[in-house]
């Protein structure tokens, strides 16, 4: 039962030729805005025999069978190709094939290690990429669920049951309590009709539905002549004229907007794009001009001399690609998906988890998620003033107003109107005990009487009759007031003041219940005859010269952590918005409660009058909107991605799928959220709380944080390498290596490099995408999502810190290798051994130095234990393959003693020395800039 003033305009008349509502494609046109009548004809139906048989037929003919039909799936290999379908993987995929060419001209000898490892990668990389897809559910299939199986019509006269997938427009449908709506109908006879539209236009209590037309632009929230496929009835029941079925339903347009919505793009997958296209780039032309020095700088051009350069290719490739890239991204977003699952995030998209963290904007449905779904009264008004439910005054308001209900609160949950549970939730929370009066009769509420009233039997009391309803409506049966000093007449200023009050909490959101009583004598045979109840029952005439009680005040109050949340993200520069089908007034009253920013409610209607242009311009002065459709939603998302905006969208109703679909990251709720909510979601709320996006925000700025940390490592390492090879190659005469034939001599060799790889790229690299996440993270802004993740300074740095590493890991073996610019006594492979060793321990303080951008290397040193234990683990792999003779041979190494290893400590602790040097000039230059400019960040 609900009843209560609303603050909702009421609909005009529709003028001729007012623009149509947002779904107005059905078999008839506008049906909310005709006559029952006029919709029958326009149907051809008739309102008492039904469709015939032969009509039916014909009709479902032409119509269709009312059901969604699905994509088809997507099958295993199409996906795979889609995974593969990547610039790294391509370059990785030519890598394979040159070292395949470079073994076969060798004469294939042994296995091609080159390529198995390259090879292990990608399948590894797409294995991962593919269990994530396969989890995602179709969320068409989850809408073809959404109705039940047979449905209750009218046909030839009588009434039968059919499937709900053969009905057609014209059929006339009988709905009950309980029953889910199969199908788009316009009601024609309806008796205390109730239905719960939550899930598709985000009313947060069930709406009262009735025969008389509505204005024909009315909000999809406001067709109260109207019942949708996807709804159901929680009271009442009525007959209505289907007027669309399948695809022509509401819920069949929404399943077109999800279909149709593309496929977004995260800002991660960018990046990766575009540093793969950028490696290809590099790696083709450095390959190409080492190979063409190294041809023209050595006088042996025999075909194992060619060979020899073109394993040198295939050096330098395995050297500048980080094999290991694509597949240590995917398990770092594995490992954030694992974390975030333990603060009740759920996300099923491995990308979505950075793309989180990119959100500039966070824009959330109000029920159940900005509020607890759970209408509370909040205040109660007396006739000695306003008042708190824990009040003493307010107890036999909230008590009388627990009798006269048919709700009821069970161990397995509460049953009944969101409205009638409020008053039995405020009694249970504030101790009031509800009496136990035995019920004799009662008034049912109706959409004409708006009230109902119970007779009761107290035990050794007179009979006490209770109505509860719409204010306006029980005041005007009242004669008397309680107050604390007794009961008072009724008076005009009395009323007037009453009336005062209820005005304000309606303005205020309020949704408001009048509750009053008075006894009810046994009735003498003359008065039983003038009584249209039965004996002992009540009627109308029972429920005048009531006595007002008091007046409670509802609403679905905000959640007591969403204030602090929205807080939060407004400190980090993200814009939280509030979109939602509910009244503009209560969703204006939510957002002030809550302090988002910008909280002036446009509605559904104006936002159908804007074009692109004026949409662009008022979402930038308004935060909220209200009355909306999943065509005003899905406008929403797109015109802030068009301002190049990271979008979240929040939503738990099949209304919000489209939406959810077409952002950034669709985030749907676990426990009030629909199948198909979750479905077209990336990330699932398990506890459908706000401040859990918030957390969630911060891990995913954490990692993309460490995401582009294991970038900065990877690049620069191996740019490391590169400069080792190529330098090698060009000062091959100044370094002594140039043997006494001409031949030239690889300062590394490409196992070397591969090994380098691979202790290098893996196990440090993950570490490093564990870092703890830093609360700084949520100070700074959003990541402006039109610039780069590696700028071009970024670049610089990884440039700079490859070529030191490179100068050092040649210096080392420069100095160990006679007939340089250093004269040293060890014999090649010695001194390959160094150069190799060096570039592992260098590779190793560089996992150090990346941490930080700009603060030193040792700040917080120790905060990451498997950090740590990454490179202590690395250190004793390296040890094995210079000490232990099988792979000495399988790596061409050899043992080195204690003056080698005094090289390979100088050049880490020079390379320290680099790094810092160049963090604290970038800490100068910045101080300055921001000096110059206080409001450089």
């Amino acid at each position: 039962m609900e009843a209560h003033p609303d603050p909702r305009p009421a609909s005009a008349p529709a003028a001729p030729g007012a623009p149509a509502g947002p779904s107005d494609e059905t078999p008839v046109d506008q049906p909310w805005a005709r006559s029952g009548e006029e919709a029958l004809e326009a149907l051809a139906a008739s309102g008492t025999e039904g469709l015939s048989q032969t009509q039916a037929a014909e009709r479902l003919a032409a119509h269709g069978r009312n059901e969604l039909t699905a994509a088809p799936p997507t099958p295993w290999w199409a996906r795979v190709l889609r995974l593969l379908n990547e610039p790294l993987t391509y370059l990785l995929l030519a890598a394979i094939g040159v070292s395949l060419v470079a073994w076969a001209i060798e004469g294939r000898q042994g296995l091609p290690v080159d390529a198995i490892v390259v090879g292990a990668v990608i399948v590894l990389n797409t294995v991962i990429g593919l269990v994530q897809e396969l989890k995602a559910a179709d969320a068409v299939a989850a809408l073809r669920t959404m109705a039940s199986p047979t449905a209750v019509v009218t046909r030839d006269g009588a009434q039968r049951s059919i499937p709900v997938a053969e009905l057609v427009p014209g059929d006339l449908l009988h709905l009950d309590e309980g029953d889910a709506i199969p199908a788009d109908a316009r009601i024609l006879r309806a008796g205390r009709l109730m239905v719960a539209e939550a899930a598709l236009t985000g009313e947060s209590v069930p709406v009262e539905k009735s025969a008389p037309p509505v204005a024909a632009d009315a909000d999809l929230a406001e067709r109260t002549s109207m019942v949708h496929a996807g709804t159901a009835v929680t009271q009442g029941s009525a007959v209505a004229l289907v007027t669309g079925t399948g695809a022509d339903t509401e819920i069949g347009r929404i399943a077109g907007m999800i279909a149709a919505a593309p496929e977004t793009v995260t800002p991660l997958q960018r990046e990766m794009a575009a540093v793969g296209r950028m490696l290809t780039v590099a790696v083709v032309a450095i390959a190409l001009v080492t190979m063409v020095t190294a041809y023209l700088v050595t006088d042996d051009h025999s075909l194992e001399s060619v060979v020899t350069i073109l394993l040198l290719g295939v050096s330098l490739a395995v050297a500048a690609v980080p094999e290991g890239l694509t597949a240590i991204v995917s398990v770092v977003l594995a490992l954030g998906v694992r974390r975030m699952a333990t603060r009740n995030a759920i996300v099923k998209q491995l990308d979505a988890v950075e793309a989180l963290g990119s959100a500039g904007v966070v824009a959330t449905d109000k029920t159940g998620t900005l509020t607890l779904n759970e209408m509370t009264v909040e205040a109660v008004l007396t006739g000695n003033g306003r008042v708190e439910p824990a009040d003493p005054r307010a107890a036999e308001v909230l008590a009388l107003g627990s009798l006269a209900s048919n709700a009821r609160l069970t161990a397995d949950g509460a049953i009944g109107d969101p409205t009638e549970l409020a008053f039995l939730t405020a009694c249970r929370d504030e101790g009031v005990e509800v009496p136990a009066w035995r019920r004799l009769d009662e008034l049912p509420f109706s959409s004409e009487r708006k009230r109902m009233s119970v007779l009761f039997a107290p035990p050794e009391a007179p009979t006490r009759l209770v109505t509860k309803g719409a204010p306006d409506v029980v005041l005007g049966l009242c004669e008397r007031v309680r107050t604390a000093e007794g009961d008072v007449e009724l008076t005009a200023q009395a009323r007037e003041r009453l009336e005062a009050g209820i005005e304000t909490l309606a303005g205020q959101a309020y949704r408001t219940l009048a509750v009053a009583e008075k006894e009810v004598p046994a009735a003498t045979p003359a008065q039983a005859e003038e009584r249209t109840a039965p004996a002992g029952g009540i009627a109308e005439s029972d429920e005048r010269g009531l006595t007002l009680v008091g007046i409670a005040a509802m609403i679905d109050p905000p959640r007591p952590e969403a204030a602090q949340a929205i807080a939060q993200a407004q400190h980090a520069g993200i814009r939280v918005m509030m979109i939602t089908g509910d009244h503009p007034v209560t969703a204006q009253r939510i957002a002030s409660d809550l302090g988002i920013e910008h909280a002036h409610a446009l509605t559904g209607r104006e936002l159908r009058a804007m074009d692109d242009a004026q949409l662009a311009e008022a979402i930038e002065r308004s935060s909220v909107f209200a009355r909306v459709d999943p065509s005003h939603k899905l406008r929403i998302v797109e015109a802030l991605q068009h301002s190049g905006k990271a979008v979240a969208m929040t939503g738990d109703g099949v209304n919000d799928a489209p939406a959810l679909k077409r952002a950034d990251i669709g985030v749907a709720m676990g426990i009030t959220g629909t199948k198909v909510s979750r479905d077209a979601a990336t990330m699932i709320l398990a506890d459908d709380n706000f401040a859990t996006i918030i957390a969630a925000v911060k891990q995913g700025r954490g990692i993309f944080a460490n995401l582009t940390k294991v970038l900065r490592y990877l690049l620069s390492s191996n740019m490391g390498e590169v400069f080792t090879v190529f330098g090698g190659v060009v000062l091959a005469g100044l370094l002594g290596l140039l043997g006494p034939d001409g031949a030239m001599l690889l300062p590394l060799l490409a196992t070397q490099i591969l090994w380098v790889n691979l202790v290098t790229d893996s196990m440090p690299a993950l570490a490093l995408g564990v870092e703890p996440v830093e609360d700084e993270v949520m100070d700074a802004p959003p990541r402006d999502m039109s610039k780069r993740a590696l700028d071009r300074g970024e670049w610089l740095r990884i440039l700079g810190t490859g070529l030191v590493m490179g100068v050092l890991a040649l210096g080392s073996l420069d100095w160990c290798l006679p007939g340089g610019l250093f004269d040293g006594g060890d014999d090649i492979t010695t001194s390959r051994t160094v150069a190799f060793t060096v570039l592992v321990f260098l590779q190793l303080a560089n996992t150090l130095s990346v941490r930080h951008a700009r603060r030193s290397m040792f700040s917080h040193l120790f905060a990451n234990g498997w950090l740590w234990s990454a490179i202590g683990l690395t250190v004793a792999l390296q040890a094995l393959v210079v000490y232990v003779p099988v792979l000495n041979t399988a790596f061409s190494t050899a043992p080195l003693d204690a003056a080698h290893w005094g090289i390979v400590g100088a050049c880490v602790v020079l390379f320290i020395a680099c790094e810092e040097l160049r963090k604290a000039i970038a800490r100068g230059l910045r101080r300055r800039r921001q000096a110059l400019s206080p409001e450089t960040k």
